[in-house]
């Protein structure tokens, strides 16, 4: 069954929700509501340097996807409740986000009700996805190595494999040999030129997505939070590597089919 239903702007679910590979891309959104547009005090290229442009292209090799707009400074859909909302420099890389210096608590409410929006509506689908069986949800980010400034030094490459894959809520007693597989995959593909650098919880294990997937789904949900290094674009002016970002989309592509297989062998 192919839905592209869009009730809301802020949540959308497009392609074959019949299969068992989703993939979600919750920071790939730039939108503001008009309110926080009108409040906020960062700058457009800061802004889009801490979001994740390009992840729903990268995403979009999963027959399932989960396609949001908006921008994850109008709330975190990949942290907990709790911290959703970027209220103060502290909770977002000591930027300076809102006139003022916090957002009001007014808006910080209707923020969360994109949060609670999000996760109700993704259950109701998830559990029709479960009902069948084990699923895969691929959480697509990725992550800037050159915070130093763009003429700067990159982070060393010790510290950045190419692709971060966060198991770090994972039953990795059921859904260990599945990880492993999607990591063998991954790492046979040729990006730049180079084999992709792909290692497991290096800088990241994943957040708030992936546990609510693992918590929720227990022994049927497996979540692999991937974290791209942004090599396929320049993290400072944003100008887009076309060619290196199809050979991640492809490399990524190669792994659906063996995300399948091991899905029949946990059934």
């Amino acid at each position: 069954m192919t839905s592209q239903q869009r009730p809301s702007d802020r949540v959308a679910f497009v392609g074959d929700w019949g299969q068992q590979v989703i993939a979600c891309s919750v920071h790939a959104g730039h939108e503001l509501r008009p309110e926080l547009a009108q409040a906020v005090a960062l700058d457009e290229a800061a802004r889009l340097r801490e979001e994740d442009p390009q992840t729903d292209e990268i995403a979009s090799v999963a027959p399932a996807r989960v396609l949001t707009s908006r921008s994850r400074f109008e709330v975190d859909l990949n942290r907990p409740r709790e911290d959703a909302v970027y209220r103060t420099p502290e909770d977002c890389w000591g930027l300076d986000v809102w006139a003022g210096g916090a957002m009001s608590e007014g808006e910080t409410r209707r923020s969360l009700e994109v949060y609670d929006e999000f996760y109700a509506r993704l259950g109701e689908r998830l559990d029709t996805v479960a009902a069948r069986g084990p699923f895969v949800v691929l959480d697509v980010h990725s992550y800037n190595h050159r915070r130093a400034g763009p003429d700067a030094e990159p982070d060393p490459v010790e510290e950045s494999p190419q692709v971060n894959v966060g198991t770090g809520s994972l039953d990795r007693d059921r859904f260990g040999p599945l990880a492993d597989a999607f990591i063998t995959e991954l790492a046979s593909h040729d990006v730049g030129g180079e084999p992709v650098d792909v290692r497991e919880n290096v800088r990241f294990e994943g957040r708030a997505l992936a546990a609510w997937v693992h918590e929720t789904y227990p022994g049927t949900g497996c979540c692999l939070a991937l974290e791209f290094k942004k090599t396929f674009m320049d993290e400072w002016t944003a100008e887009v590597d076309a060619g290196r970002l199809a050979e991640t989309v492809q490399a990524l592509a190669a792994t659906v089919p063996v995300l399948g297989r091991a899905l029949e062998e946990l059934s």
